[in-house]
């Protein structure tokens, strides 16, 4: 797969630069506004609370995306992810709970959203993909 303007592979960079306090960091990827990643979640989120926002973010993006497509009507969209850590070095994410909570949706627009959350996990959200094959993900979905 290439980029379609240079012929080259599609890439992203990130940069993450010391900010002289503990161990927080600023970090700029492509070229959006800075953020702070902080191990210990002091200054902001630490990398592996990032992950769980990436996470979060792509499959909310998704979903929404979806449900404008198929003109399902959304007044608000959340996206909770609760990682489970495994309790030694490297202590990997081994479980991870999803829950996605829509509003303005009728019930029977129930089969729509779940499609959309369907769609997002099996087919588009990147970050989902490059996760660990052995990762169990739990979705939950619920309709306010």
């Amino acid at each position: 797969m290439t980029d379609a303007q240079t012929g080259s592979p599609p890439l992203r960079t990130a940069l993450v630069r010391s900010t002289g306090r503990g161990l927080a960091f600023e970090g700029r990827g492509g070229q959006g506004p800075d953020v702070l990643i902080d191990g210990n979640s002091a200054e902001g989120p630490s990398p592996m609370e990032a992950l769980l926002l990436s996470l979060a973010g792509c499959m909310a993006i998704d979903i929404q995306v979806i449900l404008e497509k198929g003109r399902v009507p959304l007044d608000s969209l959340e996206v909770r992810v609760t990682g489970e850590r495994a309790p030694e070095a490297p202590k990997r994410y081994t479980r991870i709970l999803m829950e996605v909570g829509v509003r303005g949706p009728g019930e029977g627009e129930r089969a729509k959203v779940e499609r959309a959350v369907q769609l997002s996990r099996d087919r588009y959200c990147s970050v989902f993909h490059t996760l660990r094959d052995d990762l169990e993900v739990e979705i939950r979905t619920s309709i306010d």
